[in-house]
């Protein structure tokens, strides 16, 4: 998600219901003015002006694997220790954390709820230390916050912990709170040495962690739609 001073968006409220997933977006407003990250990112525009075609999406595959790979290494600061910070600095609830850009700078953005109020908090990548937070004021924020604790009622895992065991699949770059379809879980991505993204649930309850297959199902229509793309007609 991308946020800027005053708008974000809390992705992290998103539940599947009824086959429907559903987000909360709100506005926020200044509660602590935004520090520069310390982990400043190279242009990673986009080669597709210089006249050569790329109608088979290669070259705006390897972009995206590039910058991941770029991103999840710049990262000194892990999901979980993003989320720990963020946590001492607005105690609450964390219900999302994401890696993302920001100004050209690289932060970790995480979403907290306490009560029924939302904060956004920007952590930095490289020294863990807290950037800005605001909070987030909207007409649906209590409605989101009523799904959202009701859909951790009785868990037993946290972000921190979805995005700890996560770690052991890669670099953990966005954690927030998912729906499998059978059990509440975590949705958590995260990018491999070489820059492929993977995608996660970890259970509220247990804590154990499975690949979610449909990624892995999208992953593999798309290679399917390349390939049929690339056949004689």
């Amino acid at each position: 998600m991308k946020r800027n001073i005053v708008i974000a968006t809390v992705a992290a409220a998103a539940l599947i219901t009824g086959g429907t997933a559903t987000a909360l977006a709100t506005t926020g407003d200044d509660d602590s003015a935004a520090k520069k990250s310390s982990v400043q990112l190279k242009d990673h525009d986009r080669k597709d002006d210089d006249g050569r075609s790329d109608d088979d999406g290669k070259d705006d595959d390897r972009d995206d694997t590039a910058e991941n790979t770029a991103e999840a290494k710049a990262a000194k600061v892990t999901a979980a220790d993003a989320i720990k910070a963020a946590l001492a600095k607005t105690p609450g609830t964390a219900v999302s954390a994401e890696l993302d850009e920001e100004d050209g700078g690289l932060v970790w953005g995480v979403d907290i709820l306490k009560g029924n109020t939302w904060h956004n908090v920007e952590v930095d990548p490289g020294t863990g230390k807290v950037l800005g937070t605001w909070v987030d004021k909207d007409d649906d924020g209590d409605d989101a916050a009523a799904r959202v604790n009701s859909a951790l009622k009785g868990s037993a895992t946290t972000a921190g912990d979805a995005a700890r065991t996560a770690a052991a699949k890669g670099t953990v770059t966005s954690v927030d709170l998912d729906d499998d379809g059978k059990a509440g879980a975590w949705g958590v991505e995260t990018t491999g040495a070489k820059g492929a993204e993977s995608e996660w649930h970890v259970d509220l309850k247990t804590g154990k962690i499975t690949a979610d297959r449909t990624d892995h199902a999208d992953g593999q229509d798309d290679q399917n739609d390349q390939d049929n793309d690339g056949s004689d007609d």
